[in-house]
């Protein structure tokens, strides 16, 4: 019983041994490739059957066997008795090279499964962290590559609860070459504190949470940023992170998570607010893309010690290929389009749009070559009541009507139409009822991609239609087909009576938008794009969540596209200091136009520049506008 036992240990530590992977396989074959060569080469020795070419010595014997247990051909002109053994030799090292062989390219598939589940740790500094998978992430790939360009080395390091190589085959199927920036992916979850040492958060320079496509996506976020900021070996400095929150009642505990280390971003009512100010402004979103995509021109923050006492509407003028919006007071909140009378004070920053931070340059000029005779003095044109119809809906529908009641006069009407079941309709009216200050509300529920329907709608009475995706109860794709019948049948409508409609449409892709250019409508909002573009900003310089955030409130000041007529008087062409100077007067910042002409041409950004050089002459019509930054 006693010697079975031991057998049995025996058994047991040797099974252990064979658990440890490769390294302990190999072992135990070099462990019985030696004791093999060393019976045989012992036998040989016995025997008295030692080759001449060995010369008496035992360890020449001990090597000559050991190339004849690896090499079957070595023995091709051994002869005698001596034959014989290096033949059994041979026949033992031939099936101990084939195990090995086995076990090394066992070994060898093991680790490339390894790598392929990406849990190797991420050797990265100064690098972004994006942690979770949406559709957002190309964009924001896209745009950090852009921002990335002219540095020599970046990194964005991606840990997703997916496998490693779907995600890298996603990545190069929609962003393509990442020039400079190297993309690194990593499977895990991000509230696991050891799958979030694998990104190496610690060194990165910034964090971005992404929203998971569930029931409760900000719950997944909130634990995310609860894992991050309570991790137990975490650095000493606050991290920088950048999270998407759904629901503004999650704002609250999401900030009392995040605190100082958290730039938040409530996405449905910023797409909301964007679509209600696009609404009444065709153009808009263009310029909104403009300052938030790295492609073109950007806001940045520029210390100017030379300034520091000036007005801020003296420091308007001094920057000829960049435009200044706004005031950072040092240690305080950003403010945009300040009192003009405002003074530059010690350690201040200037809210700048300029093609790079570089490009932020005092032009030194003295005289800006304004023509005081070329601005009117006419009281600028203050909109009536208006008119607008909805079509389709989605969960953004109520919060857009909300913002749109603080944008119009009173008077104003609201009417939607949309495809939903009839017990849903009570419910939709009686949350509608109180966003009616300054405009009345009604609700038909009907196919919004139906002709008849259309028809009788009297599009023409309309001042402003909006086209919400049914992104609630269809998937992209879906929502987005009957997006664009809707548009085509307004195209139709539009062609057939010889009058302009003012549509504003909603798309949940942006590859579909191209399809959409056929219905040429005044614009489009690509929600998800947007908010992909609005993160990646602020993962570069986390102030600016704060300079969005004002954007795109209803208090204070905002982006607006107003006639040409209301700052200047008919004539020839004229400077963009001119223009500068007709909108100070009236306490405004104007930092671009938009050509009429171009509004359809994609080539020419829909007519919207941005910044534009202020030096250079234009020549507008009256139904050009003038971008301006503006309370009202």
């Amino acid at each position: 019983m006693k010697k079975n036992r031991f057998a049995q240990r025996l058994r047991y530590s040797f099974d252990n041994t064979l658990t440890k992977g490769t390294p302990a396989l190999i072992l135990w074959l070099s462990i019985i490739t030696l004791v093999m060569i060393l019976v045989f080469s012992a036998m040989v020795w016995i025997a008295g059957a030692v080759p001449d070419e060995a010369g008496g010595d035992f360890f020449q014997v001990v090597w000559m066997s050991l190339m004849r247990s690896i090499d079957s051909g070595t023995m091709g002109a051994d002869r005698g008795i001596y034959s014989y053994f290096m033949l059994g030799l041979t026949f033992g090292g031939i099936f101990i090279v084939s195990t090995l062989i086995g076990i090394i390219n066992s070994g060898i598939e093991r680790r490339i499964e390894e790598l392929r589940k990406g849990r190797s740790v991420v050797m990265e500094k100064n690098h972004t962290v994006i942690l979770g998978w949406s559709e957002h992430i190309f964009t924001i790939i896209t745009e950090l590559v852009t921002a990335n360009e002219n540095q020599r080395r970046s990194c964005i390091a991606i840990m997703g609860n997916r496998d490693k190589v779907e995600m890298e085959e996603a990545i190069r199927s929609s962003v393509g070459n990442t020039g400079r920036t190297r993309v690194v992916c990593r499977t895990g979850n991000p509230i696991d504190l050891n799958d979030l040492d694998i990104v190496n958060i610690d060194d990165a320079k910034s964090i971005i949470v992404l929203s998971p496509q569930d029931e409760d996506p900000d719950a997944e976020v909130i634990k995310t940023m609860l894992a991050i900021t309570n991790k137990p070996d975490r650095k000493k400095g606050p991290y920088h992170i950048v999270a998407e929150i759904r629901d503004p009642r999650n704002m609250d505990i999401a900030g009392i998570v995040g605190k100082d280390e958290a730039e938040l971003v409530l996405v449905g009512d910023l797409i909301a607010r964007i679509v209600a100010q696009t609404s009444r402004q065709g153009g808009l979103s263009v310029v909104y893309t403009e300052l938030l995509d790295f492609g073109g021109d950007e806001i940045y923050f520029k210390e100017e010690p030379s300034l520091t006492g000036m007005s801020f509407r003296d420091v308007l003028f001094m920057y000829e290929d960049s435009a200044v919006i706004g005031i950072a007071p040092s240690g305080g909140t950003p403010l945009l389009n300040p009192p003009m009378d405002s003074k530059i004070g010690q350690g201040d920053r200037l809210i700048v749009i300029s093609e790079d931070d570089d490009t932020v340059r005092l032009s030194g000029l003295k005289d800006y070559g304004i023509e005081p005779e070329r601005i009117s003095s006419a009281t600028a044109t203050k909109p009536g009541p208006e008119s607008l119809l909805i079509l389709g809906w989605n969960w953004r529908g109520p919060v857009i009507i909300r913002e749109l009641d603080g944008y119009v006069a009173q008077g104003s009407s609201v009417m939607v139409v949309a495809d939903v079941p009839i017990e849903e309709k009570e419910g939709i009216v009686k949350r509608l009822s109180g966003f009616n200050k300054n405009q009345t509300i009604r609700f038909m529920a009907a196919d919004t991609t139906d002709r008849t329907v259309l028809d009788k709608l009297n599009l023409h009475e309309f001042d402003h239609i909006i086209i919400l995706c049914y992104s609630d109860v269809l998937e992209v794709q879906q929502a987005d087909a009957r997006t664009l019948k809707t548009l085509l049948h307004l195209r139709d409508i539009s062609e057939k009576t010889g009058r302009n409609l003012n549509v504003i449409s909603e798309m949940m892709d942006v590859k579909n938008r191209d399809l959409a250019q056929v219905a040429r409508v005044n614009d489009f909002i690509v929600s998800d794009k947007l908010i992909s573009l609005l993160m990646s900003q602020v993962s570069e310089s986390k102030q600016l969540n704060a300079v969005f955030a004002d954007l795109f409130d209803p208090e204070g000041s905002e982006i607006y596209l107003k006639p040409v007529t209301d700052y200047l008087t008919p004539g020839g062409d004229v400077n963009f200091y001119t223009i500068l100077e007709a909108a100070a007067r009236r306490k405004e910042v104007a930092m671009g136009y938009k050509i009429a002409s171009k509004a359809y041409s994609e080539a020419d950004s829909f007519g919207v520049v941005v910044n534009p050089e202020k030096s250079g002459r234009i020549s507008f019509t009256q139904d050009d506008r003038i971008i301006l930054l503006a309370e009202s």
